[in-house]
């Protein structure tokens, strides 16, 4: 009897057990739940100038301390709440990232009221349909695309912070309006 064979993943996903289940189980499925969204785009937010290895270690914090992400009540924190936050070492205590995280959740609510949902809103800088890519390595994978600079353009003119061209890409690969798996990647072709 031959030993179980790993698939071939995307070669950022390692060995860590909980980088792989993010990767085999989340990244670049496309999601259209607005309150999963909105995890997202706080997680990419404090995730700036850190690695996602430190944010998904914190991720079960933050949905607690968050109110599971909830855009109406993080909308309604106070300065007191950001206070308590401020002190918290289970989350990525810095001020200008929790307080971007609770204008962003006002600002998710006026697209939420304009657009009917920011599901709607979002998935139409990509037509609708994730952009399926061909990567053979991920060295060829952009830092950037001409997509999430739209994006990133357009969130910043409706008051949202920390989310910026770079943010926004790693957003949109995270949450599936690109697959950016490299071909060899078994999720790939799942994903196609």
């Amino acid at each position: 009897m031959s030993p179980l064979r790993e698939p071939t993943r995307c070669s950022w996903a390692g060995q860590d057990s909980l980088y792989r289940a993010y990767h085999d189980c989340e990244w670049g499925v496309p999601v259209h739940d607005d309150r999963l969204l909105f995890e997202f785009l706080v997680l990419e937010g404090a995730q700036a100038g850190l690695s996602w290895r430190t944010i998904l270690n914190k991720r079960e914090h933050y949905r607690e301390v968050f109110a599971a992400f909830e855009p109406v009540k993080v909308a309604r924190f106070d300065a007191r709440k950001i206070e308590r936050l401020l002190a918290d070492p289970g989350i990525v205590r810095n001020r200008a990232k929790v307080a971007s995280a609770v204008a962003n959740a006002r600002a998710f609510l006026a697209v939420q009221k304009e657009q009917g949902s920011f599901d709607r809103y979002l998935w139409a800088f990509v037509g609708g349909a994730p952009i399926q890519n061909r990567w053979r390595a991920l060295a060829e994978l952009p830092a950037e695309t001409a997509e999430s600079r739209a994006l990133s353009k357009d969130l910043k003119t409706r008051g949202f912070s920390f989310v910026g061209p770079t943010i926004c890409y790693a957003f949109m690969q995270a949450v599936g309006m690109v697959n950016d798996h490299t071909v060899d990647c078994f999720r790939h072709r799942a994903l196609r």
